[in-house]
């Protein structure tokens, strides 16, 4: 059974970019969400088995979102993604609850590699 991926970045280039990689790889996405407040809406309507959040949004960032959604389900399974050199922002993401890190711009490879090692 394919997994449920919700993608969460204020860029429609990157959701479109990371959907691209993981359908071509068998994953299923079952939704998209422009900005934290929309990702908790989404993550209530979907219980996806993955997120993958970028961290700097408008309304609320990745950080506050991811900090919701662990309110909403402990065990919600999340991956960060954000710009290079913002080291202070991972850590805070990791301490936040989530999985695992993707920095952009990303390798197609290591999206899927965090995407299965996070799924199990």
């Amino acid at each position: 059974m394919a997994k449920g991926i919700l993608i969460v970045d204020d860029a429609a280039f990157m959701r479109m970019m990371i959907k691209d990689v993981l359908t071509k790889n068998g994953f299923d996405v079952v939704g998209e969400a422009e900005n934290g407040v929309k990702a908790i809406e989404k993550y209530k309507e979907l219980t996806p088995d993955l997120t993958i959040m970028d961290i700097t949004m408008p309304e609320l960032d990745g950080i506050q979102a991811v900090k919701e959604i662990k309110k909403i389900d402990e065990k919600a399974t999340v991956i960060m993604c954000s710009a290079m050199g913002q080291q202070a922002m991972v850590i805070e993401a990791i301490q936040a609850g989530a999985k695992d890190f993707i920095v952009k711009p990303f390798q197609a490879d290591r999206v899927i590699e965090a995407v299965k090692k996070a799924l199990g």
